[in-house]
């Protein structure tokens, strides 16, 4: 079981400190209080999302030696206003850009496998969650 620990830096900037020394900061915009020198966490998540996809196009590729450099992702997302007047997450679309060069026997298979996504596949098949208290 993994665990990471959340320190709470000041303002908005919160930071995930994660086993391995490695740190994830996150702040909010200066209109939200924040001093915007890190990304929010929405935005960290919907980075996750296409990094990961971007992971699994480039192992397709490097497996049939494909270059990737010509290779890129772009994601957009909409967000909607719920019935409790606050903003959510409604659609995720992700476009793959390849060259026009790229295999044509290889272009529905490497849509198939950014769909793979280890983070997507963790949004259509939730964990439970639950939250907490603890003591310092």
């Amino acid at each position: 079981m993994e665990v990471l620990k959340v320190t709470l830096d000041g303002g908005r900037r919160v930071t995930a400190h994660l086993n391995d020394g490695r740190q994830v900061s996150t702040d909010q915009p200066v209109a939200e209080g924040g001093t915007d020198t890190a990304p929010t966490p929405i935005d960290i998540f919907l980075a996750s999302l296409a990094t990961c996809a971007g992971v699994y196009v480039t192992d397709f590729c490097s497996h049939r030696n494909i270059p990737t450099d010509s290779i890129t992702l772009t994601q957009s997302a909409e967000f909607t206003v719920d019935d409790k007047g606050k903003h959510v997450l409604s659609a995720v679309s992700l476009l793959i850009h390849l060259p026009d060069d790229f295999p044509e026997k290889y272009r529905e298979a490497i849509v198939r496998v950014a769909e793979l996504c280890a983070v997507k596949r963790a949004i259509l098949h939730p964990p439970q969650f639950s939250v907490q208290l603890g003591s310092t």
